[in-house]
């Protein structure tokens, strides 16, 4: 009975709130935005469609909050697999009416790589408009595709994928020195020893 009182009172507050951005009347300069309304947007919108795997609720808030604050032109990401964070991008820039273009990015089919989705790679955004899948290199694809586009786009890039420490710091200085100003989120980036033996790429290229 709870559970249904609780539907009940979210339903509510979205029918109250539903077009209300999570930046709106904020007017400073910070990464700052209305985590209420960005916390029923990830309950209501978000988890049926993505779930909680790879990307947990901190993270769903920290994507969609990118989205709001930074409203990019353009959104580059690579490690595409299923889609699951171009589908996070594209359901908020949907919600908000912000007119977003996202570009995905992975592997070509012919290379091996043991998280490599194969036929699934990029199934949960194939028929979402505005999100163009790529196969190759996510750094040069990216720098290819970016010089047709508008000489003021905004950009936001989120890494995801390889985290070696070779890749990552490849990538992100490769950002820096292609595009002006560029906005960017890196995928596990938390702060671990090397005796965990993985992804401490991320973390050692920020420091």
């Amino acid at each position: 009975m709870w559970r249904r009182k609780i539907k009940t009172l979210l339903h509510l507050y979205l029918e109250r709130n539903k077009f209300v951005n999570p930046v709106k009347n904020i007017k400073g300069k910070k990464f700052e935005v209305n985590n209420q309304t960005l916390s029923i947007f990830v309950l209501n919108n978000l988890l049926p469609v993505v779930g909680l795997s790879p990307f947990p609720l901190n993270e769903l808030l920290l994507m969609s909050a990118a989205i709001c604050r930074i409203k990019p032109t353009y959104v580059f990401e690579w490690g595409t697999n299923i889609g699951t964070s171009a589908r996070i991008f594209y359901e908020t820039s949907k919600k908000f009416s912000l007119d977003v273009k996202i570009h995905s990015i992975d592997l070509p089919d012919d290379v091996y790589h043991s998280e490599h989705p194969g036929e699934k790679r990029g199934m949960l955004v194939k028929k979402c408009e505005n999100v163009i899948l790529h196969t190759g290199d996510g750094l040069d694809t990216a720098i290819e595709a970016a010089k047709s586009f508008e000489k003021d786009a905004t950009y936001l890039f989120f890494l995801d994928g390889d985290h070696s420490y070779t890749s990552v710091y490849r990538k992100l200085t490769g950002i820096v020195d292609n595009f002006i100003s560029p906005c960017i989120l890196i995928h596990d980036t938390f702060f671990q020893s090397s005796g965990a033996g993985y992804n401490v790429g991320p973390n050692d290229v920020i420091k």
